[in-house]
């Protein structure tokens, strides 16, 4: 009776699974077979296929020029929240000090907040500051809501940290700066990667907080390929999102096969 019970359990569970997994690949494979109809309007199911649209999406100098602005912007963006976001982490998880857990429930709180108030109140300070529609400013802003994953995935480092490799390179003549990149470092590497990764998507796929702080010269991808769906929606939207949506795909399974994310969440 009892092998009854959990076999009939085992099958609930795995149905479950394949219905949470069919929840969230239906819109992803929707959006795909979209992109490869011959229509001129978006419409499922496809009635005969063409690959014309990626063509169409990748001439677009708009999605071009998009999509190297948000290399850029996400490549600085990483940069920045690697450093400030390492530097943190390493004190608030090797040092003790008063405020220490409020310090650490500051940091990870752009993770709590819609990232729409976030860009909100970031318009409203940075008009006081003079700096709205600036490249410096929208680095700024992404940073904000990046660097909070670095601390995190860093932090998770440094709980399998093993503390004694620096006391036997400090006994050895080492001074803290050498000790730092040479043994500090190299222990905490999967934490870098991982959040860098992390700080990379978010960045190049945000539209919250860049549709405030953007100027008129350039803008992010996202934010045209949003722009865009203002005016229509063609193949050409499901097109661009499909390469998007596979890039990021391949990132991610090449990071958790490489170091595996399960680390950090």
């Amino acid at each position: 009776m009892g092998y009854a019970k959990l076999k009939i359990a085992t099958v609930v569970y795995h149905l479950l699974v394949a219905a949470i997994y069919a929840f969230l690949l239906t819109p992803i494979i929707i959006v795909f077979l979209a992109s490869i109809s011959t229509t001129s309007y978006l419409t499922f199911p496809p009635q005969s296929v063409t690959l014309k649209w990626y063509a169409k999406a990748l001439s677009q100098p708009q999605y071009i020029e998009g999509f190297r602005y948000s290399l850029l912007l996400a490549a600085v963006t990483v940069g920045i929240s690697l450093t400030i976001g390492t530097l943190a982490a390493f004190a608030i998880m090797r040092f003790k000090f008063p405020g220490r857990d409020f310090i650490n429930a500051l940091v990870l709180s752009p993770l709590i907040f819609p990232m729409v108030i976030i860009g909100i109140a970031l318009l409203q300070f940075y008009s006081l500051l003079r700096i709205s529609g600036s490249f410096f400013g929208l680095v700024l802003g992404h940073v904000v809501i990046t660097f909070p994953y670095v601390v995190r995935t860093v932090s998770a480092s440094f709980h399998q940290f093993d503390v004694s490799l620096e006391e036997a390179a400090r006994t050895l003549g080492a001074n803290r700066i050498k000790t730092f990149f040479k043994i500090t470092l190299p222990q905490i590497r999967p934490g870098l990667i991982a959040g860098a990764i992390f700080a990379f998507i978010v960045s190049f796929d945000n539209v919250p907080v860049s549709i405030f702080l953007i100027g008129v010269k350039a803008t992010p991808l996202p934010v045209v390929i949003f722009s865009y769906i203002e005016f229509g929606v063609d193949p050409t939207i499901a097109a661009i999102s499909t390469i998007l949506i596979c890039l990021t795909g391949a990132t991610i399974f090449i990071i958790e096969k490489w170091i595996g994310f399960s680390k950090f969440v």
